[in-house]
This record gives C-alpha cells, structure tokens and sequence, in this order.
C-alpha cells in the first residue's frame, strides 16, 4: 500500500503540447528514456522501461534507438517492469518492479514496439510537471503530464497545454508504440482546427494560466 493509501494506481492529466515551452530549459539533466510494450491492448499494458539521466537528444525523428541503447548502455541507472490497466477519469492501476539493469536493456534490444523519447521535469506553482519530448516515429509529439497522489481536481493549467488529451487513446505511450503519431498527426491537426481545444470539466475547476 502507498503512501497515499490508494495502494497500486496513479493519478495524472496529459496534455498536447505545440511546442517545447522555454521553462522547461531549467532543468539541466533531462531524462532519456527507452520503453518497450510487450502487451498493449484495451488500455492493458506491460512496459519495460530504462532511463538514463543528463541524456539529451535532439530528437529529429530519424533515431536510431539500437545505436542509442548501445551507446547508452552504461549510462541507464533504472530499469523497471510495470503493469497498466485502463486509464478511467485520470486515474490508472500501475505496478511497478524494479528489473536488473542488463536484463532490461536485453529485452529493450530484442523489442519491437518501442518508445523513445527526453522528459524534462518542472514545478509550476503547487505542481510538478514532466514534458516528453519523442523521438523516432512519434517525433514531433511533444506531452506536458502532471501526477499526484490523489485524483487531479482543480488544475492550474499552464498555457502551453494546448489541449487535454488525458482519455484520448491515441496518445497513451502503449498506443504509440504500435500506431506512432508520424501516422496521424495531420489527422489530429485537422481534428483540433475543427473542434478546438478540449479540457475535462469532470475534475474541479480548472485555471487557465497565460
């Protein structure tokens, strides 16, 4: 059980992201991470992540990611194996096992459904907030993501969110690894153009920040 007393579930909001907002540049050792979905259906999910620390890729979409994980094979410093349920109102079962660094990066190298992407890490006013920056075939995608220990009522939103994508499928990291944004991301620019922005109005009372 958690802190939190809510056991083995997370609570976060995601939000599209246009481009890199420059506060993000505060944080000098952004994270590389690697992921790889051996299971990803109806919102289920078992991920093997690593995560290199002070890792920061210019992302073009044209990674390489078995060049990098090589390259990068002894700067990873976690490894963890994780099982997702379905994200329902901002809140998802997640639990996590730390695996053997080597074992990890073994299984990275034989994935095919794989994710790569920089997270930098911010605090805005009572938040911390994490953006992805993705690379490979989800690049230009960029995600800004805030967690809490509880459900994420009342929130301060900053203005490069420019809009809420916490229950749309498409942009949850499993989907990604099999039907990458390079895919769709005229589709969704069109969609956003026709509909506009959309926020949950289920979590509180959410404050727009310019």
């Amino acid at each position: 059980m958690s802190e939190t007393g809510y056991g083995d579930f997370e609570f976060e909001r995601r939000f599209y992201v246009e481009e890199l907002p420059e506060v993000v540049m505060d944080d000098p050792t952004p994270t590389l991470i690697v992921q790889n979905y051996f299971l990803a259906q109806d919102g289920y999910a078992i991920r093997v992540r690593l995560q290199a620390p002070g890792v920061r890729l210019h992302m073009t979409g044209a990674e390489d990611i078995d060049a990098l994980l090589e390259e990068h094979a002894g700067t990873f410093d976690f490894c963890a194996i994780t099982v997702k349920g379905p994200m329902n109102g901002g809140t998802r079962y997640e639990a996590e096992r730390e695996l053997d660094i080597t074992q990890g990066l073994n299984m990275l190298q034989r994935g095919t459904n794989r994710v790569i992407k920089n997270r930098y890490s911010v605090w805005l006013g009572s938040d911390g907030w994490v953006i992805d920056v993705f690379g490979g075939s989800n690049f230009p995608l960029l995600v800004a993501e805030v967690e809490r220990g509880g459900p994420v009522t009342d929130l301060e939103i900053p203005s490069f969110c420019v809009s809420e994508v916490t229950e749309d499928k498409r942009f949850s990291n499993e989907s990604l690894s099999h039907a990458p944004f390079a895919r769709w991301a005229d589709q969704y620019g069109v969609e956003l153009g026709g509909v506009g922005p959309v926020f949950l109005d289920s979590l509180g009372t959410n404050v727009f920040h310019d």
